[in-house]
């Protein structure tokens, strides 16, 4: 079975000193999100701008729906690809009014379902907004604007730079939802760039996650953040911390302040091995009545939970995720009890 949409073997570039290399994902069948995640200036503007033909490529191929838009010796223009991208920045006609540059998606010829403009304009909140001009809106009122224009004009592939990145964090959520319903309703390939994981996570079918100039997994975003390919994409999301174990069986590992430690190992490990364990704040359980106890040396409030950072030797810590509303919230130099035996379903080493 062909892919919709693949990137084979590409090396994306920016500049002579910033290259991806040998970049290879696809997207397996018509509709499917996909997500692209990685640090700022990692290169990911650089692939959405690639794939829509602002940039060419000397190696490696890029396909969609059976035609091939690049390689070596091919490239579509731009304006052939039925491809839209919405860039991060303010890429609005100046002299158009929000309205009249909402106006010229709609003229594009899709092949997709419709969308009503002005329910598109109530959903996103631009009612107000119609008649004014670029420049007397926000960036955050143009991304949304940029949007709803690539939206509307139906493409077989929509490219999305950051699309949140400028809207304030309670109304990103509200209208990520709307946005995820929409492009289901309209089973519209989409390629979402963003450097946030929790985004990334939840509009992604898969996801690739670029680190150092490489693409280190593309997967689905619950083994890449269960399953994680190398310490690089374990650490990336900067939640756990690693501790040094040794390899007693092969189901668990020993520490010598925490004890056994019991679970399924991701990655094949011989007995009597040393390795880094990566313990997230969710693996461990918090018991007031457990014997084995650690000095509380920071605490951070998420919402729901607390995380707590647990001093385990002079130079170990762990964190311990505790909901909000549990009935003994526990203070900074307070000893806090960690339940045992310890069990972690995953045990992710190194």
């Amino acid at each position: 079975m062909e892919n919709f949409f693949e990137v084979k073997n590409v090396t994306f570039s920016s500049s002579k000193s910033h290259k991806l290399k040998n970049v290879s994902f696809n997207i397996s069948q018509e509709g499917q999100i996909i997500s692209l995640l990685g640090p700022s200036g990692v290169g990911k503007t650089t692939i959405l701008r690639t794939i829509a033909g602002l940039e060419k490529i000397n190696d490696g191929e890029i396909w969609l729906d059976k035609i091939l838009l690049s390689s070596k010796k091919t490239h579509i223009q731009p304006e052939e690809r039925n491809i839209a991208l919405s860039f991060q920045d303010n890429c609005l006609f100046p002299h158009l009014s929000v309205l009249e540059n909402l106006k010229l998606g709609s003229k594009r010829k899709g092949t997709k379902k419709k969308l009503n403009l002005s329910k598109l304009v109530d959903q996103f909140y631009l009612n107000e907004l119609v008649n004014k001009y670029p420049h007397q809106i926000s960036s955050g009122e143009a991304q949304r604007v940029s949007l709803i224009r690539s939206l509307l004009s139906s493409p077989k592939l929509l490219l999305l730079d950051e699309p949140f990145s400028n809207i304030d964090q309670g109304l990103k959520e509200e209208l990520q939802i709307r946005l995820k319903k929409i492009l289901n309703f309209l089973e519209l390939t989409t390629l979402i760039v963003t450097h946030n994981y929790d985004e990334a996570f939840y509009f992604g079918n898969k996801c690739g996650l670029f680190i150092d100039n490489k693409l280190e997994q593309y997967d689905l975003p619950y083994k890449i953040y269960h399953f994680p390919s190398s310490e690089k994409v374990a650490s990336f999301f900067n939640k756990g911390i690693f501790v040094k174990v040794q390899v007693v069986s092969k189901n668990s590992l020993k520490h010598p302040k925490l004890g056994l430690i019991r679970g399924n190992f991701v990655n094949k490990h011989k007995v009597g091995d040393f390795v880094k364990l990566l313990i997230q704040p969710e693996d461990l359980i918090h018991n007031d009545r457990s014997l084995m106890k650690f000095r509380v040396v920071d605490k951070r409030f998420v919402g729901t939970n607390f995380i707590y950072i647990l001093e385990v030797s002079g130079n170990e810590l762990i964190p311990v995720l505790v909901h909000s509303h549990h009935i003994h919230q526990h203070s900074i130099n307070e000893f806090f009890g960690v339940k045992t035996p310890i069990t972690i379903k995953h045990l992710v080493c190194f």
